[in-house]
């Protein structure tokens, strides 16, 4: 039977949402690897939207399960509905809205909170020994709930090919130990079962975070 892998989205769009590039990708690697994603996001509103040509906020509002629907051609549930014990994996894509919607990681930094929704989920995954797979800024989520756990998000020290290398840095400062990797490779913690990748942390051409994310979505797929 198919793998059947919950991808939990936070809207549509970098900036505000989930990293497009990165979702796409998350489910082309599983349709590839023969696996069944399930898609969800919370019913709940945006931190804000943001106009991605500007780079600023507007004075719109939106809804993440509806914004997320884009992503998922319609075929998406609502968080509270998704049912761990029917699920073999979950996967968690990029993109600034896990900081912004999905936690207020973007905000407050380790001294951030995780929606309840998406806190009850990872911890219901975690606690049945079933894999995760994180990329981008997702990893934060799991620095926050699981402290000692091994993640990555690339690298620790900040240049012009890793803008966003401090985020490593707060994730150590929460207890965990953080393994740089190149923009193509994962870094496996066996004992919490997480598969991480860097995706767009690292100014790294497209196809490279595409590939990091295939052998993410990979791992997690052979471990579930």
């Amino acid at each position: 039977m198919a793998k059947r892998v919950a991808v939990v989205l936070a809207g549509c769009g970098v900036f505000d949402g989930s990293e497009i590039h990165e979702a796409s990708a998350v489910l082309v690697h599983l349709s590839r690897a023969g696996a069944q994603a399930e898609v969800y996001a919370p019913d709940v509103a945006q931190m804000h939207v943001v106009d991605h040509v500007k780079g600023q906020p507007t004075p719109e509002q939106r809804n993440v399960l509806v914004e997320s629907a884009r992503i998922a051609r319609g075929n998406i549930k609502a968080l509270a509905k998704l049912d761990v014990k029917g699920l073999d994996a979950l996967i968690i894509p990029g993109g600034f809205g896990v900081a912004k919607n999905l936690s207020t990681w973007a905000t407050q930094g380790k001294n951030c909170s995780i929606s309840k929704e998406v806190e009850d989920v990872l911890r219901a995954f975690h606690a049945s020994q079933k894999p995760i797979g994180l990329c981008c800024i997702s990893p934060v989520l799991a620095a926050k709930i699981f402290p000692g756990c091994e993640l990555t998000v690339g690298h620790d020290t900040e240049c012009e090919q890793w803008p966003y290398a401090k985020t490593a840095e707060t994730m150590k400062e929460l207890g965990c130990r953080h393994v740089n990797k190149q923009v193509t490779e994962i870094h496996v913690d066996t004992r919490n079962k997480l598969v991480t990748t860097s995706a767009f942390m690292c100014n790294a051409p497209i196809h490279e975070i595409y590939d990091g994310i295939g052998k993410m979505v990979q791992e997690v797929v052979r471990l579930a």
